[in-house]
């Protein structure tokens, strides 16, 4: 494939993305451009601020179909109830898609997760097991976020009513709910 223009060159990158059912890495889109990896992510930026179901995961770019649905669930929770909240979703078919936090000082902090299965659980939780690092909820109390991808709209319900039963969930929210980060600047 020859050098292409860059609008050519992005429908192109939407197009594979649209066609894949697993999540592609930055590296292996820039090898099928001949491009460098810096300039699919330049690509990507600008594809996602198009199109709002073009996902960044720890595996790589999805784009999400309309045949998923997503929610944002506000929850609390220690440490020791990581792994449960995290197998209670996975079990009912949801998929963690992110992390994040709302920092008073520092705003949203975010974080990709992409964790689909028992074995994406036990991965992340010997990750955080290390000790290399506390999670990342700990810096706002145990307060954080997870944006929550399902077949239906109704499974979501589930894992809504099994955070709410177990105690963890403070919030439900439309995942189109966008926080701001905290502006600072004096002006």
């Amino acid at each position: 494939m020859g050098k292409l223009k860059t609008e050519e060159r992005r429908n192109r990158i939407l197009e594979l993305l649209e066609s894949s059912a697993e999540p592609l890495s930055g590296s292996s889109i820039a090898k099928a451009f001949h491009v460098s990896r810096q300039v699919v992510v330049t690509d990507i930026a600008i594809l996602r601020s198009r199109y709002p179901n073009l996902m960044a995961t720890s595996r790589g770019y999805i784009m999400l179909h309309a045949d998923k649905c997503r929610r944002l669930f506000k929850v609390k929770h220690t440490d020791a109830e990581t792994k449960d909240e995290l197998l209670s979703i996975v079990e009912l078919g949801g998929r963690i898609m992110d992390i994040y936090v709302d920092h008073r000082i520092y705003g949203t902090i975010r974080k990709p997760l992409d964790i689909s299965s028992k074995r994406d659980v036990d991965h992340f939780m010997k990750d955080l097991e290390s000790g290399v690092s506390t999670p990342l909820k700990n810096i706002t109390n145990g307060y954080h976020f997870h944006t929550v991808e399902a077949r239906s709209e109704s499974i979501l319900d589930e894992i809504e009513d099994m955070l709410e039963n177990k105690g963890y969930l403070i919030e439900s929210l439309d995942a189109a709910v966008i926080y701001e980060p905290k502006s600072y600047s004096q002006g």
